[in-house]
């Protein structure tokens, strides 16, 4: 029972919140829309470092008037056309319906960093129901200022508007959980065991980064070789025989290496004719996987020499990743009584 005073206002409070956090998409196929999400995402100072005063006008002088008509192209290619969404929304959508199931105890939301539902309306959300205790997930497994960061910066910028916070906990990154392993690892398994024979090399390909970001502290680059030990002792492989490679280069600026469409043509013209590729770092399909791996990594593989190029799909909505996400949202909320 409420015991508030005579005239006070009626309030909600004492539920507990969980918000997972994407990165984002645009709304819809249209350039404009497109165009929308690649000035939210690109105009991010944590996203593009360089100065404004150099950045603003290339970025609205020449990309926004050039790269949304080829990335909706690209995004028009992996569409679910049925449903209108992209695959990157869909699957986060289904995954905070499937936790709020599995944990009734809780309130379940979702959120994009760029673009909509926005950061700061799942949290307005969550306090209309009465969580006064939030758990942000960011569905970034590896830590970098790019990604989780800029969850943060979104997070700490809402609260700053609030009379009244709630007590927040952006969630640990996850790159060496068992949880995750395993997950990651029972679906490799599986699909190993689906072949006829053992592909002759397993890529983890990592989205990429500035190689200067690592050079100034972001631990991105060794939480993903750590991923990639991990993962191969889970499923019993040789690390000499699972390599870690980065893709989605923007800019002139020297990234992260090995790159991995080099890799894939270095591996074709060598002999190599079989590999399956893995995409560790992204939680659900999205165009990097679906459109930049699956699609133009066979083709850059195929045309190098290579034959057999097997994509294996993220853990979306599956019960390995629902097991998952469960498992470690319940770690962030120890202490907190449910």
């Amino acid at each position: 029972m409420k015991h508030f005073p005579v005239g006070h206002p009626d309030v909600k409070f004492g539920r507990i919140g969980v918000v997972l956090v994407n990165l984002g998409t645009p709304d819809d196929l249209s350039p404009k829309s497109v165009r929308r999400y690649l000035k939210e995402f690109l105009s991010d100072s944590r996203v593009v470092e360089i100065p404004k005063l150099l950045w603003w006008p290339l970025l609205n002088g020449i990309i926004l008037n050039t790269r949304p008509k080829k990335s909706a192209q690209a995004y028009r290619k992996i569409w679910l056309h049925d449903i209108n969404e992209s695959p990157l929304r869909h699957y986060t959508q289904q995954q905070a319906e499937k936790l709020a199931h599995q944990m009734p105890e809780v309130d379940v939301v979702w959120a994009m960093r760029y673009g909509q539902p926005s950061i700061s309306t799942a949290l307005t959300q969550l306090q209309a129901k009465g969580c006064d205790r939030i758990v942000v997930f960011p569905m970034y497994p590896q830590y970098s200022a790019t990604t989780n960061a800029t969850v943060s910066d979104a997070v700490f910028d809402h609260l700053k508007t609030l009379r009244w916070q709630p007590t927040v906990r952006i969630a640990h990154p996850w790159y060496r959980q068992e949880a995750y392993i395993n997950a990651i690892a029972a679906l490799l398994k599986a699909r190993l065991n689906e072949r006829e024979s053992a592909p002759e090399k397993i890529i983890m390909s990592f989205h990429g980064l500035p190689e200067r970001f690592i050079n100034q502290g972001d631990p991105y680059q060794c939480h993903c070789f750590v991923t990639r030990r991990l993962i191969a002792e889970a499923i019993g492989w040789s690390l000499d025989d699972v390599l870690v490679t980065f893709q989605s280069r923007f800019g002139k600026a020297k990234w992260i290496e090995p790159y991995t469409n080099a890799t894939l043509t270095s591996l074709a013209e060598e002999g190599v004719k079989d590999i399956l590729v893995l995409t560790p770092g992204f939680v659900v399909d999205c165009l990097e996987t679906l459109e930049e791996i699956a699609m133009e990594g066979k083709e850059v593989f195929e045309e190098a020499g290579g034959t057999h190029y097997d994509v294996l799909p993220c853990l979306n909505d599956s019960g390995e990743a629902m097991d998952m996400i469960e498992q470690l949202v319940k770690a962030e909320l120890s202490g907190w009584e449910l």
